[in-house]
């Protein structure tokens, strides 16, 4: 046979092969990915007595609870130990302790509250103080107009009403709702008219006094910062405020006069309106989870205006944000609340939609990112990630091991309940694992894991996949259990298994390396990275890809049961597998991005791998006809009208 006759039967070999229906019990099927055979796990630490179990020994004025070893708020900012020892090491710093139960009295401090006098602390690694303070001076020396106006509004008014604005578009449901009111909205034009105290309700009315509306949620913000005041970590580590370390920090005009004449009774360390800021906005979050993120931001912004204001330093503020976690997972993890959880929740959930005329949860979470920038200063997402990410740890040196795994507190996992309901409380643990903040830190690296949590983001999924994650989501149950996005980049070498009947969409640039099983439901990729280094294996439900590209680093395989969603931007869309391509049957259905019409002649690729071997048992793209072309290596359509 000569060259020409063989490429001829050669070419038409493949054409048959190409436009021949293929037999399912014809196709070898690759395995499904393997991952790696095991869940990741995040226990508490072994031997660390849990901030949950001891939270209410955080008392100030009790013998029993006035050292390091005896009170739980104490412990949890130890780490502050390894930059400062205060003058005594017990609570109390203008008041005694009398004895009490087997308990010695405990006498008052002699500190004088006065940076550098006689009576002062020992300072440690001074090159961190410094960088401390000099954080102070130079936010405050540059403070504009409107840095002074909000920090001198978080300082005066309540916190509930400044932080409240963190739920944007549904700021004022909820305010009407809880029926919140404050006295203070304006800063006076100098310090001789300024008001000091909010002479309105701060959190709104409670159930008790006949709130049906809210008064739920209102009992559980309150309940969220029982036992949880720093005046007993103030007295035990007796550290000054700023403007006491250097006349060169500025405090906000209209501020001055609040400076406490008495500076031992004035102790810096750890911020209380960050404190408590952020234990108003975790309970929010938790009740309207809709606007999770942009609650955590509003609590740093907090945070930052303690600085503004001139009234604290990072050192006070990293301290009242570490705890505000402790002590409102302490209280949300309380049998006793159990009941007032799921009441305050539901009531929210029904009233902001109510008000709003949202008909559902999806349509409540479309209204709350609604509102532009120019109404909202907590719209833009990324826009709040930048913000808070160096306002956890304020780029102060490192003192410690850097590159230390995360441990995460016991009971830390109930911060992300409304968030992430559809997993576990391990699982949960495992997002915070993954997600934690870098070691090293002061006073972050604290033995249990408070200081090194990050929320923000935890509230977008796993970080990396260090075992295989299994995620089984029911749409009937809605809210984020219907459908959710993890935008997080994932790395680790384990495995996603996508089960139950609702939709996660993955945004990253991933490069988890242990494959991705679709079992059920949707999985969204929404990016070219979405579904990582490994395999793609959609067993049933489907996968849908948006109107990018998607790139796998290994096999592309559909079942019979299975199906693949596609939206068509242009000339090549859909999928590219490094490796093989099997296509047992199924659905392939396609839809067009907005703004793209084809037109008839336009072939268009779907799908290429190293080799294609079966077909779809149906595709589809409403209001066109199409002529599917299977070629070794790729599926493209014909659009023929």
């Amino acid at each position: 046979m000569n060259r020409r006759v063989l490429l001829s039967l050669t070419t038409s070999l493949l054409l048959a092969s190409a436009l021949t229906p293929a037999h399912a019990e014809s196709i070898a099927l690759p395995a499904a990915p393997a991952g790696l055979g095991h869940a990741d796990s995040a226990p508490p630490p072994a031997g660390v007595p849990a901030y949950v179990d001891f939270g209410a020994t955080n008392q100030r004025g009790d013998a029993c609870h006035a050292t390091l070893q005896t009170n739980a708020g104490v412990r949890l900012l130890s780490g502050f130990l390894d930059l400062w020892t205060p003058r005594t090491p017990f609570v109390d710093a203008e008041q005694d302790a009398p004895a009490k139960d087997g308990c010695p009295a405990v006498t008052k401090s002699d500190w004088d509250g006065l940076p550098r006098s006689a009576t002062d602390g020992t300072m440690k690694h001074p090159e961190v103080h410094a960088a401390n303070l000099d954080y102070v001076i130079r936010t405050t020396t540059a403070n504009t107009p409107d840095d002074d106006l909000e920090a001198y509004l978080d300082d005066r008014r309540g916190k509930n009403v400044s932080i409240s604005d963190g739920l944007g578009p549904l700021a004022a449901a909820w305010r009407k709702g809880v029926q919140q009111t404050t006295t203070i909205t304006e800063m006076p034009a100098d310090a001789t008219t300024v008001k000091y105290d909010d002479k309105g309700n701060n959190r709104g009315v409670g159930s008790a006094k006949g709130n049906a509306e809210m008064g739920k949620a209102v009992d559980l913000v309150e309940a969220g910062s029982a036992d949880g005041s720093t005046e007993p970590a103030k007295r035990y580590f007796k550290y000054a405020r700023p403007y006491r370390w250097s006349d060169k920090v500025r405090v906000v005009p209209q501020l001055v006069p609040a400076k406490s004449s008495k500076p031992a009774g004035d102790g810096g360390f750890p911020s209380g309106h960050t404190a408590e800021a952020w234990r108003d906005a975790l309970v929010m979050a938790y009740l309207v989870p809709q606007r999770y993120q942009e609650m955590i931001t509003r609590a740093v912004r907090m945070g930052e205006n303690r600085i503004h204001a001139g009234m604290h330093q990072p050192f006070d503020v990293i301290g009242g944000r570490m705890q505000a976690l402790a002590v409102v997972s302490y209280n949300l993890n309380r049998s006793d609340y159990a009941t007032l959880k799921q009441e305050a929740y539901q009531q929210t959930q029904s009233f902001l939609q109510k008000e709003t005329g949202s008909t559902g949860f999806a349509d409540l979470m479309r209204l709350a990112h609604s509102a532009p920038a120019t109404a909202d200063r907590f719209a833009d997402r990324v826009e709040n990630a930048a913000f808070v990410a160096p306002r956890f740890s304020y780029g102060l040196p490192t003192i410690s091991e850097t590159g230390l795994p995360a441990v995460v507190p016991k009971g830390a996992e109930v911060l992300l309940e409304t968030r992430l309901p559809y997993l576990s409380a391990e699982q949960r643990r495992v997002v915070l694992k993954s997600t934690a903040l870098a070691s090293g830190f002061p006073i972050m690296s604290d033995m249990e894991g408070w200081g090194r949590l990050n929320l923000f983001a935890a509230a977008d999924g796993y970080g990396a996949f260090d075992g295989d994650v299994t995620v089984a989501m029911n749409a009937a149950s809605g809210g984020f259990n219907a459908a959710d996005t993890w935008r997080n980049d994932i790395s680790g070498a384990g495995r996603l298994t996508k089960q139950g009947s609702g939709q996660l969409t993955l945004s990253g640039n991933n490069s988890f390396a242990g494959g991705v099983v679709v079992e059920a439901g949707e999985l969204v990729a929404a990016s070219p990275t979405a579904f990582g280094k490994g395999d793609l294996y959609v067993s049933g439900g489907r996968a849908v890809i948006g109107d990018k590209d998607l790139w796998l680093g290994g096999n592309l395989t559909i079942r019979k049961t299975g199906g693949l969603a596609i939206t068509l931007s242009g000339k090549q869309d859909g999928v590219t597998a490094a490796k093989s391509v099997t296509i047992e049957g199924g659905t392939l259905s396609l839809a067009l991005a907005k703004g793209y019409k084809p037109t008839a002649g336009d072939e268009i690729t779907l799908i290429r791998g190293a080799a294609l071997t079966g077909r779809f048992d149906q595709i589809t793209l409403d209001g066109f006809k199409l002529t599917p072309v299977y070629n070794a290596d790729r599926l493209s359509v014909r659009i023929d009208g």
